[in-house]
């Protein structure tokens, strides 16, 4: 198996992906295990002032799968990252478009005050723009261990709002310009998914910071993460344990070995913890109601586990 060849364009096989101990072939499918809690993600909710083209958690203005996760419930689990001296070092925010949850603010308050660093995901328009006088006062208190991440899917125009709808790279950047011209630390997320080679739209991501004046380097993987592409219809071989191996791939490299996420699904009574960002609505990856109960290994028994992890290399963390 190489990861050259290992995305097959046609239709998921329907006998992949069911069993989370054995691939369809019967070999023991891989687990990972929790090596050390390194960043919480905290979902605010899947509610988006956009309907993207391909956005993997169908995030809209009228997609509320997933409720606001409010603060009250957020606290409670930094109190038992402090209960339980967990590692943590960083606290993740991701949606929907976070700027709709009327308590995020607070929520990033309250984890830099807690001493974590935070990583907040923004498309940077509207909804953003809105609490820029709550971003303002954040940023004077904590600097730079408040870090913005605006999604900006191509440096060209045509090819982002080919994903993000007419009318979206206009604000994107205003705001993205807003942020840089503010002092605020600032990374950009792209995609993979235009054809190109990643060099040469990290060049195009180059140019176009350098135009805007802002003072981010495209050719840093943090600085720029360019994300590979989920489908999850899409044919993907089934990660076995003996892949490892085959592919020179560290267990320990992947999301679900130092990150954990909390959901709210709606109308539930308490929000759950998951794997990672990328199975905010699969039950079958509900791992319980606390960090501790989250603890256990991961099977690796869905399409994005194979695409976008263990073949694609990618991670939503902020290194």
């Amino acid at each position: 198996m190489s990861s050259a060849a290992a995305v097959n364009r046609g239709r998921l096989d329907p006998v992949k992906f069911r069993d989370p101990e054995r691939t369809a072939t019967g070999a023991p499918r891989a687990h990972v295990r929790l090596d050390r809690l390194d960043i919480l993600w905290f979902n605010t909710g899947t509610l988006c002032n956009l309907t993207c083209a391909d956005c993997y958690i169908e995030s809209s203005p009228t997609n509320d799968r997933l409720a606001y996760l409010g603060l009250d419930e957020a606290r409670e689990f930094l109190d038992e990252i402090a209960a339980d001296d967990l590692p943590v070092r960083e606290i993740g925010f991701t949606g929907g478009e976070p700027f709709m949850n009327p308590d995020l603010p607070a929520m990033i308050e309250l984890s830099l005050a807690r001493g974590f660093d935070v990583l907040v995901l923004t498309n940077a328009m509207r909804p953003m723009m809105k609490r820029a006088e709550d971003l303002l006062a954040l940023r004077e208190r904590f600097g730079a261990r408040l870090v913005l991440r605006v999604s900006l899917d191509h440096y060209a125009p045509a090819l982002h709002e080919r994903e993000r709808g007419a009318r979206t790279w206009a604000p994107t950047i205003e705001g993205l310009k807003w942020l840089g011209d503010n002092g605020f630390a600032v990374n950009v997320a792209g995609r993979l998914k235009w054809g190109e080679p990643e060099a040469a739209i990290r060049a195009g991501y180059a140019r176009l910071f350098r135009d805007l004046g802002l003072a981010i380097d495209a050719h840093d993987r943090v600085a720029l993460v360019l994300f590979p592409e989920m489908d999850e219809t899409a044919d993907v071989p089934e990660i076995t344990e003996a892949c490892w191996g085959l592919l020179g791939v560290d267990p320990g490299a992947m999301m679900c070995a130092s990150s954990r996420m909390v959901v709210k699904r709606k109308g539930a009574g308490r929000p759950v913890v998951v794997p990672c960002t990328l199975l905010p609505y699969d039950a079958r990856f509900e791992m319980g109601e606390t960090l501790a109960a989250a603890a256990g290994p991961v099977s690796l028994n869905h399409p994005h586990c194979a695409r976008f992890c263990v073949l694609g290399g990618g991670s939503c963390g902020a290194v």
